[in-house]
């Protein structure tokens, strides 16, 4: 990171980062074009899990290159300055590195879906057999992570 001063070097602030996101963003790579989708979220363990439809781009990407990046960012804000070139943002975010594989068991996904509901809600949830069977859920298992924050 070229800018150590803002870097976040506590592994709990970190992963604090990621469990206030409400999105995050996916990154691939289709043949070297970049490819990024916004995606709700579970987290837990290193891994996080993303729910989705059971074909589509980033399907397919996926099915050829599972090599990932995701961001997360909260407590955004711009800070205005009366010169134009001197605005900046308050902010905190998180990149972190991976590799995608789908999950297919039945009990598996609904894991994955109780860890991606949990992001958002107390409650339990149940999941019907159909709606299990057309959902596919991806895992991403974290290989590395970093934070960064500015103007806190």
């Amino acid at each position: 990171m070229r800018r150590k001063d803002k870097q976040i070097m506590d592994p709990a602030a970190i992963e604090s980062i990621v469990r206030r996101a409400r999105v995050c963003r996916l990154a691939v790579s289709d043949d070297g074009q970049p490819y990024v989708v916004p995606l709700c979220f579970g987290y837990k363990d290193g891994a996080l899990y993303f729910h989705s439809a059971g074909e589509g781009r980033k399907i397919d990407i996926l099915r050829r290159n599972s090599r990932v990046c995701v961001e997360f960012d909260i407590d955004t804000e711009l800070v205005t300055n009366e010169q134009a070139c001197q605005c900046t943002m308050r902010y905190r975010s998180v990149i972190a590195f991976g590799k995608a594989s789908f999950v297919e068991d039945v009990e598996s996904k609904r894991e994955a879906l109780d860890i991606l509901m949990s992001q958002y809600s107390d409650r339990s949830w149940a999941y019907s057999d159909e709606a299990v069977g057309k959902v596919a859920i991806i895992r991403v298992d974290i290989e590395s992570m970093t934070g960064k924050q500015s103007g806190y």
